[in-house]
């Protein structure tokens, strides 16, 4: 019988970042599709929650130096809003 070893503080960490991600995508779906004012008023305010848990979890993965952004660069930026500021 293979014995699991627990999961490390990064991998945790990791599938809470995931999960938030995967429930924001479907709070932001239920919101989308709400008939009812009042549970469309609800659904964001779950929606807005989510959302600030998510970048809670992300601050602290980068804080740990467990998710590694790379900043886009000055010349694709430039590009980029040249790009839509023609349309």
């Amino acid at each position: 019988m293979e014995q699991q070893l627990p999961m490390q503080d990064k991998e945790m960490m990791n599938d809470v970042l995931s999960s938030e991600k995967s429930m924001t995508e479907l709070y932001n779906t239920y919101t989308n599709e709400c008939a009812s004012s009042g549970i469309r008023h609800t659904m964001l305010t779950i929606l807005n929650e989510s959302h600030s848990m998510q970048a809670d979890i992300f601050d602290d993965m980068q804080r740990r130096g467990w998710y590694q952004t790379t900043p886009a660069e000055q010349q694709k930026i430039q590009s980029v809003k040249q790009q839509y500021s023609a349309q």
